[in-house]
């Protein structure tokens, strides 16, 4: 399974090693003609409005749109789940819109409010552990999002079919499971499109 990480900016290695630790094999993605060769795509953390900005520059908007409407899965961390979201409090413009849900920037504050813990998300077995930088946080979810964890009764990891997202970062722990599912998503994504 050939996954590419976008790497416009945030924790591109990271990611690389956590789906090499997965099983995955992992492909820095700086222009849009490769996201022909890719099974998955996972959306780094960073800065949103930069990434989306940067997006729109190397003309990754349609590209990740039309990899998205092909079927093929999509995992946003972080500023990633801003980039996916249908509506972004305060923010007249989202970028993709391309997941139900509304969310709100650096929902649990700055820097100095990081904080990491272990969360319960459906379909792993045991707690995943979850590092919370300048986090975003999904308010509301829509039909056809299946909400997978929660923190402090708010929601901080949802799928709605083919699309994952976690406000968290998963890559900058030597915990790799959320990556292993997602994995997993690209294999029945891959199977389906086989069908």
């Amino acid at each position: 399974m050939k996954i590419g990480v976008l790497a416009l900016q945030g924790a591109v290695a990271e990611h690389m090693r956590s789906i090499q630790a997965a099983g995955g094999e992992p492909v820095a993605v700086k222009q849009s003609g490769q996201l022909d060769e890719l099974d998955g795509l996972i959306i780094p953390g960073g800065e949103s409005t930069t990434i989306g900005k940067l997006m729109r520059k190397y003309d990754f908007m349609d590209a990740i749109r039309s990899f998205s409407d092909a079927g093929k899965p999509i995992f946003g961390t972080c500023a990633g789940l801003i980039v996916l979201a249908d509506r972004i409090e305060g923010q007249e413009e989202a970028h993709l819109q391309l997941m139900n849900m509304t969310v709100a920037r650096n929902a649990f504050g700055r820097q100095r409010e990081s904080f990491e813990t272990d969360l319960a998300v459906i379909g792993i077995d045991e707690p995943v552990r979850a590092v919370f930088i300048r986090a975003p946080l999904i308010k509301e979810v829509g039909e056809g999002v299946e909400v997978l964890s929660t923190y402090n009764d708010e929601i901080v990891t949802a799928r709605q079919g083919h699309l994952l997202v976690s406000s968290y970062h998963p890559e900058l722990t030597d915990d790799y499971r959320l990556h292993a599912y997602f994995l997993d998503m690209v294999k029945e994504a891959a199977a389906e499109s086989a069908r």
